[in-house]
């Protein structure tokens, strides 16, 4: 079976998207990845000026998360696009916002320059400076044929900027913010990825949970019909010989039957109590049919009676006995119901004294048994054990499955 984990939506449901503060909390890791790398480069090449560079650094971190934030808002629109385009989006977007974020820099720091070039120049012991047309000049001394002579003259070792040098230096900036936004797009990819992945898992999970509560609604209907045909042809019988009397306690136990088996969801668990309970009513039902013949024994212990079972798991295992085991015979016949536990499993036993299978009857797994396995199957997995077979001196069916008790009752017994 192929599983396909889709990434859009079911129809009314909210598409996934990454929370907001995993997305902040992406940022401001990336950014402050950034600042302190950038801190570091900065002591070890010994610029100076530490705490002038910091603050500054620190304010363009900040705007850079904001326009990284401008970034997500055009990206989380993608988020339901195939991947292609995510990354078409994010190498589109992502430039012009890295060029804001450079220009912003740029800003910050114009008026550093002439910080920087004192300080050069007093730890070079140099005489800098920059002339009206802004190109940078350091004076050195000249010397003549005789020696030094103390004059000086300007030399242009940096040349003032022009429009060309504004825009790489620009560029440059902005190339290595865009490296960092596409790094952050990837991360983001990644992130959403994670959550549609468990969004479509989650789905999943609702519509198998979904498909296994139809299936047992199903099973647990088919039991329903089943049972209602076999008394009502009992019923007819008993009006078509005149035990009007007799037809009516039999109306009346039909009645608490069905309503303590419809009280209940089809897909819930009931006590074993109950599912004890409601197979005495149907066994009330048939020894109006068999008075002399039927013979019933409960075996419950009292420690058991909270243990949860699907509710009407017993109905086909003992219409079964009375079928097969009552039906042909004229001599009584005992159907026993017994519970017990063994190494913390929950054992169930439908048995009787009667013939067994009788001859040329194909019995094996009839619809009954089929359908009690199906349902057990389907409410415990293939973590069951069940099976149904002749014995000495009658037959008898077998329930093995996972104990579960009330949590109050796990509780007490571990007191």
């Amino acid at each position: 079976m192929t599983t396909n984990l889709s990434s859009e939506a079911a129809p009314g449901e909210p598409a996934a998207t990454v929370p907001f503060r995993m997305v902040l909390f992406s940022m401001v890791v990336l950014w402050a990845t950034y600042f302190v790398l950038t801190t570091v480069r900065s002591v070890v090449m010994d610029i100076g000026l530490q705490f002038e560079f910091g603050w500054r650094r620190l304010v363009v971190t900040v705007i850079g998360i904001l326009l990284t934030l401008v970034l997500w808002s055009l990206l989380r629109l993608f988020d339901n696009r195939q991947l292609w385009l995510k990354i078409s989006a994010a190498i589109a977007l992502a430039l012009p916002v890295a060029m804001a974020i450079g220009q912003v820099n740029y800003w910050v720091f114009r008026d550093m320059s002439p910080a920087v070039d004192q300080a050069y120049a007093q730890k070079m012991n140099l005489n800098l400076r920059r002339d009206e047309s802004g190109n940078l000049l350091v004076e050195v001394p000249v010397r003549g044929d005789g020696g030094a002579d103390g004059s000086t003259q300007s030399v242009i070792i940096e040349p003032a900027e022009t429009p060309s040098d504004f825009w790489r230096k620009l560029l440059d900036v902005a190339l290595g913010r865009y490296f960092l936004l596409l790094a952050w797009a990837s991360t983001y990819f990644a992130l959403l990825a994670g959550v549609q992945a468990r969004a479509a898992q989650r789905r999943e999970e609702q519509f198998r949970s979904a498909a296994k509560a139809a299936e047992l609604r199903s099973l647990r209907y088919q039991v329903n019909p089943h049972f209602l045909f076999n008394t009502l042809n009992s019923l007819s019988a008993l009006v078509m010989t005149g035990k009007a009397a007799t037809a009516e306690k039999m109306i009346q136990t039909i009645s608490r039957f069905y309503r303590h088996s419809l009280a209940t969801e089809p897909t819930a668990d009931v006590s074993l109590r109950d599912e004890f309970d409601l197979q005495k009513l149907y066994l009330d039902i048939e020894t109006v049919r068999f008075p002399t013949r039927l013979v019933t024994v409960f075996d419950l212990p009292l420690d058991l009676e909270d243990c949860r079972v699907p509710g009407m798991i017993l109905q086909p295992l003992v219409e079964n006995s009375v079928k097969y085991a009552v039906s042909p015979v004229s001599r009584p016949v005992t159907i026993t119901l017994a519970a017990r536990e063994e190494f913390d499993r929950l054992v169930i036993t439908v048995g009787d004294d009667g013939p067994g299978v009788p001859q040329g009857t194909t019995h094996g797994f009839g619809i009954g048994l089929a359908n009690v396995r199906d349902r057990l199957e389907a409410r415990f997995g293939p973590d069951i054990g069940f099976s149904s077979a002749p014995v000495p001196g009658g037959y008898c069916t077998e329930i093995r499955i996972p104990l579960s008790r009330p949590m109050s009752q796990q509780s007490t017994r571990h007191a």
